[in-house]
């Protein structure tokens, strides 16, 4: 049965589908997703400009400026073992440092922990019970007590049992003891978004819900190096943080990362490329499906300039670099995988809205996941890939 039949989807996705419409939607969105290479582009991270693909470029990026890492050396990582090294990287300097959670003794569903067990202990990195809301309940009481506690949520579709323990206790703690108490030292890494072959149970990308808690911390990295920095900071930060790792990146995403400890701030976005007539905004894996469709658009529109901004931290998120940047283009899109309605995107719209109407050339334009669960056979049709991407741009410059 045809997906877009078969859910429940509201009058705003699919009014102007009939059906002889939407089986050619289908079809046409299925073959672009699969097949399509427009204009001649390498599409995807495999290919990406925004990786360090040398160790020059991974030691000259402006934010490790003045950490005095120029002269060090970097190693080749994937995003999975750029977070087994941040990981590393504390618990030999921190001894009151743990890792927990479902199988992480072993290495983890996807190997992130890997050997960590048997370099610092069965006692520092080990195994839990199957229980998201004990997981975090036990983050919570190990960093009350002034531990640095890393716990792991297997998929971040299943931190949802996790809720009460994060949203109720861990973003409060300080709050309700008047500053008393803290659970500051709790870091929940997840994998999350989608990886191919997931589904509707390991495909999510939470951050929308987890943004409307004022108490945590919710950061995304985009790349190895970016995984390595930002974790570290999350780790050593003093409020609870949720990093959601997208899975798809994992093995997806390598570069060249120093090896020495560093860290990149939290609460700050990156200008990826300047632009002058549009601003477009992503995170995670999403960036590079927007960095495709930005090459497509440079080509075919008549030389539009845009500016890619990696959000980096969902929250707080960085409104100054957002409407700065939206000040001086007059247009902005926002992607990103999970479902429109509540999405982070909508946060983001309506701050820029506030902040930068008389600016604006052009309404804004969300480009998501479909408001329906997340589907195994149609998440090519799903995702907010490049053509999708490189419409919304199309359709912001030609308002």
């Amino acid at each position: 049965m045809s997906l877009l039949r078969s859910l429940p989807l509201g009058k705003r996705v699919i009014s102007h589908f009939s059906p002889a419409s939407i089986r050619t939607f289908e079809r046409r969105t299925m073959a672009t997703a699969q097949t399509e290479q427009p204009d001649g582009l390498k599409l995807g991270v495999a290919h990406s400009n925004l990786l360090a693909s040398t160790p020059d470029l991974g030691l000259s990026n402006q934010e490790l400026a003045g950490m005095g890492l120029q002269t060090e050396e970097t190693r080749r990582l994937n995003m999975c073992q750029a977070v087994n090294d941040a990981i590393g990287t504390v618990l030999a300097a921190d001894d009151s440092a743990v890792v927990f959670g479902e199988d992480v003794a072993f290495g983890g569903v996807f190997r992130c922990t890997l050997g960590l067990a048997e370099s610092y202990g069965k006692e520092r990195v080990f195994n839990t019970p199957l229980t998201e809301q004990g997981i975090a309940g036990f983050g919570i009481g190990m960093a009350a007590m002034g531990h640095t506690a890393i716990a792991e949520i297997q998929f971040a579709d299943y931190i949802f049992p996790a809720f009460d323990q994060l949203v109720n206790e861990a973003a409060k703690y300080r709050y309700r003891s008047g500053g008393q108490f803290h659970c500051g030292g709790l870091t929940v890494r997840t994998p999350c978004s989608a990886v191919g072959h997931g589904g509707h149970y390991h495909s999510q990308s939470p951050e929308g819900y987890l943004a409307h808690t004022p108490g945590l911390k919710i950061v995304t990295p985009r790349s190895p190096l970016q995984a390595k920095g930002l974790l570290l900071a999350a780790i050593r930060d003093r409020n609870p943080t949720i990093f959601l790792e997208p899975k798809v990146l994992y093995r997806g995403a390598v570069e060249h990362v120093p090896i020495p400890d560093y860290e990149l701030p939290l609460g700050k976005a990156e200008i990826l490329k300047p632009g002058k007539d549009i601003t477009v905004v992503g995170w995670g894996s999403q960036i590079y499906a927007l960095e495709n469709a930005i090459q497509l658009a440079e080509k075919r529109l008549g030389g539009v300039s845009c500016e890619l901004i990696d959000l980096r931290t969902i929250l707080p998120w960085d409104v100054e670099t957002v409407c700065n940047s939206v000040k001086k283009t007059g247009r902005l899109v926002i992607a990103h995988e999970a479902p429109m309605t509540g999405g982070f995107g909508a946060e983001i719209a309506a701050t820029v809205q506030e902040r930068c109407f008389l600016h604006l050339e052009s309404p804004i334009q969300r480009i998501t996941g479909w408001d329906t669960p997340f589907p195994l056979v149609f998440e090519k049709v799903y995702i907010p890939g490049v053509i999708r991407c490189f419409d919304g741009i199309k359709r912001v410059m030609e308002y």
